[in-house]
């Protein structure tokens, strides 16, 4: 469980965020809605532990990220642009980055990599991947090793419609399996069709929940 407790963020002498409370738990996909600034990435990013809360704390099952944690343990992330070694194909990143935590090997990376639409024998470098190929390579790093917890900034950015009902389906999979998931995107039929809860927010300030 995840436990946002009246946190407010102010940077640069700007409010960013203000009196956020939110309570999380696994088995369920939280949406994140509102136009551009309105707040939903730094929300995310203060959940992550990236970004550390004026007023506040974030609990997850009773541990405080910044005092007790350092970041969202056992988590999968996208937020903003996934990057990636451009010279490298899509297959290598992400052994790249599971060499970081040695939890899984070359056969679950292929097998991912296949889930969100990926051949891994592509030897094409990421640098000339199109946007819906990156975003379903970020998907995949972020799955990968299976974490109990996802964090999802605009998860269906740069996919054609088969792409986002591919994905809408893995989402829904996952949920299925009592993960924790959340996304911010600004498709309404993404928040409709996945959400059990949605927060709508602006400037800061999250103006009523359904």
């Amino acid at each position: 469980m995840i436990r946002v407790n009246d946190i407010s963020l102010v940077m640069n002498k700007r409010q960013i965020l203000s009196h956020i409370s939110l309570e999380l738990q696994n088995g369920n996909i939280y949406g994140l809605a509102g136009n551009n600034g309105c707040g939903k990435t730094m929300l995310m990013k203060c959940i992550c532990g990236f970004v550390h809360p004026t007023e506040g704390q974030v609990e997850v099952d009773g541990k405080i990220i910044g005092k007790d944690l350092d970041y969202l343990p056992d988590a999968g992330i996208i937020i903003e642009t996934p990057g990636f070694i451009g010279y490298y194909s899509g297959l290598q990143n992400l052994k790249v980055l599971a060499g970081i935590r040695h939890k899984i090997g070359q056969e679950k990376i292929r097998n991912t990599m296949c889930t969100v639409g990926l051949d891994p024998d592509l030897k094409l470098p990421v640098k000339k991947y199109s946007l819906g190929m990156r975003q379903r390579l970020g998907l995949a790093q972020a799955i990968m090793e299976e974490p109990s917890v996802l964090i999802l900034d605009e998860p269906m950015n740069g996919l054609d419609r088969q792409g986002v009902e591919e994905i809408r389906s893995l989402l829904l999979s996952l949920k299925a399996h009592n993960k924790l998931i959340v996304i911010a995107s600004h498709n309404a039929e993404d928040i409709k069709v996945l959400c059990d809860r949605v927060y709508e927010m602006d400037n800061g300030i999250i103006q009523k929940s359904n």
